[in-house]
This record gives C-alpha cells, sequence and structure tokens, in this order.
C-alpha cells in the first residue's frame, strides 16, 4: 500500500480516516495539524507535524490528503491544497468502497467520495471536493473544484455547480438548473 499524509486532524478526518481503512489503497503515514496538537491521535493516527513540515515529508511520503472540513467556506481547503501541491504532493482521489461511482463518471484530484455516496454517469467533479455520505449526485452533472455536498443531499440530473460551494445536508436541487460559485445552500433547502 502507498502511504499518505492527512493535512487536518478535525472531525473530517476521523471520516476520511475510515474511508481510506476500507479502501485498503493507502497507509495513513500521519495527521498534519496545528503546531499545538503536535504528538496527540487522531483515532489511531499520530499528529506528525503542522503546515511549515510539508515539503520535508513530501519527499518521503508521495501522496497527501486535505482532510479538513467545509462549512462556511472552502478557503482553508483550497489554501491547504495549494499548499500541499506545490510541496510535491500527489493528490490522489479517494473513494469509499461502500459507494458507487459510474465508470462514466468523472473525478478530480484530491475529492473524496465517502460512504453510500452515489455519482452517476456522464457526472464530472472537480478537484479538492468533498462528496459526503449517502450524497446523490445525478446523471450529467457538473460540479466544480473545491465544493462540499454534504450527507444526504440530492443533485439531480444535468445541475451545474460552480466552484466553491457547499450545499448542506437534505439539500434537493431541481433538475438542470445552474448553482453560482461561492454558494452556500443551508441544509433542507429546496432548490428550484
Amino acid at each position: 500500500m502507498k502511504k499518505i499524509i492527512l493535512i487536518g486532524g478535525g472531525g473530517h478526518c476521523k471520516s476520511v480516516i475510515d474511508v481510506i481503512e476500507q479502501e485498503k489503497k493507502y497507509k495513513i503515514y500521519g495527521i498534519i495539524d496545528k503546531p499545538e496538537f503536535l504528538g496527540t491521535k487522531i483515532l489511531k493516527y499520530k499528529v506528525i507535524g503542522n503546515d511549515l513540515d510539508l515539503k520535508s515529508f513530501a519527499k518521503e511520503v508521495k501522496n497527501a490528503l486535505i482532510t479538513v472540513g467545509q462549512i462556511k467556506s472552502a478557503k482553508l481547503r483550497i489554501k491547504l491544497f495549494k499548499l500541499a501541491k506545490k510541496a510535491g504532493f500527489i493528490l490522489p482521489t479517494v473513494i469509499s468502497p461502500n459507494s458507487y461511482v459510474s465508470k462514466y463518471s468523472k473525478i478530480g484530484n484530491g475529492s473524496i467520495v465517502m460512504h453510500q455516496a452515489i455519482v452517476n454517469a456522464n457526472t464530472s467533479i472537480g478537484d479538492n471536493c468533498i462528496i459526503n455520505s449517502k450524497a446523490l449526485i445525478e446523471h450529467d452533472c457538473s460540479i466544480s473544484n473545491h465544493c462540499h455536498i454534504s450527507t444526504n443531499a440530492t443533485i439531480n440530473g444535468g445541475v451545474k455547480i460552480g466552484s466553491e460551494c457547499f450545499i448542506g445536508s437534505n439539500v434537493t436541487t431541481k433538475d438542470n438548473i445552474k448553482i453560482k460559485e461561492n454558494s452556500f445552500i443551508k441544509a433542507g433547502t429546496l432548490i428550484k
């Protein structure tokens, strides 16, 4: 198994750890977080450094994934994604074996598809996205970079979502609509 470093040690990181362990493609080398958490553990994995250590870790470990969640803004995830790329990491796509991703869809670098999510045919998902547990992305959708599609959201066919959007839990969209970049859609909203 290839080694991977996780960047960000909050609640989302714990869910990502579970997906990575289930996928069995990567062995978690350690977690990058704030300096005050150095030496602590998240689940069974140690915090081994902070953002300033990324370049030195990239010499030994080739893969990294941003494991900070995204609610109000994508800014931190974008900053960390750029830092990881600049340090020389590869940001792989991670897909839960308990999800369904159509072979006719495309998922970008550093994106994760969580447990029981469904990504149907002819759908494109950008880089550094979170497709969270039980999200449904229907056919012919386009989701731009740095988006978070939350738990149990339903994105119906042909929807285009701009970059840096947050789509809350249980959001349902009408088909063939456009959601402009930097949109924040609160949980339970019906978008027509």
